[in-house]
């Protein structure tokens, strides 16, 4: 199960490890390589083995910190994370970039956003749950869904193919969040069992 919680800070990281998520995505926007650097060093030493640690758009902190990294569609990187052999993920919005990100190597997809959200500026038009479960079937690797996702419809991501969820502002709900993937991860292996021996 891949529960990503995307936090500006140790002390979010460190409560959001404890608390369900098996990734910590590192998130800093317009800040320099440097203070990610620092404030990555904090998130390592506080998260420990817990989760997996993610940088977001930084491969030269990711590098610094030996950690893995997230990138955008619109952030470079791609070529240098693959000569440091450095794990990184990629954002997709269509099937198209999903396959290319699978393509460059990437190791799991953040696809989205699901639903319109107030959180990331940046992020294209909602894909909805139609476009979530498109791109699930166009990758074999990990798809993990993004973009107004809560306790309220996490499910429902799971259901459409996606192999976990990342939140930053429900990271407040990771408790129930987790309970409600778990679920929903073991409905859809029992669905699967079902029509396998049916």
């Amino acid at each position: 199960m891949i529960l990503h919680a995307i936090v500006p800070d140790a002390a979010t990281a460190a409560w959001a490890a404890r608390n369900g998520a098996s990734v910590i995505q590192l998130r800093l926007k317009g800040v320099a390589t440097a203070e990610r650097i620092r404030v990555g060093s904090e998130v390592v030493a506080a998260v420990e083995d817990m989760a997996i640690i993610v940088m977001n758009d930084d491969v030269e902190a990711a590098r610094a910190l030996g950690v893995a990294v997230h990138l955008g569609q619109g952030d470079p990187g791609v070529e240098l994370a693959r000569r440091a052999r450095i794990a990184f993920g990629r954002s997709a919005g269509s099937v198209e970039e999903a396959r290319r990100a699978e393509a460059d190597g990437a190791r799991y997809i953040g696809a989205g956003a699901i639903w319109e959200t107030p959180s990331k500026s940046d992020a294209g038009p909602a894909i909805g749950l139609d476009g979530l479960g498109a791109i699930c079937r166009a990758v074999s690797i990990p798809v993990v869904a993004i973009g107004g996702v809560d306790s309220t419809n996490a499910a429902s991501c799971i259901a459409a193919g996606a192999a976990g969820v990342a939140v930053i502002r429900a990271v407040t709900e990771l408790p129930l969040l987790r309970a409600v993937v778990e679920r929903a991860i073991a409905t859809a292996a029992g669905a699967l069992r079902s029509g396998a021996l049916g």
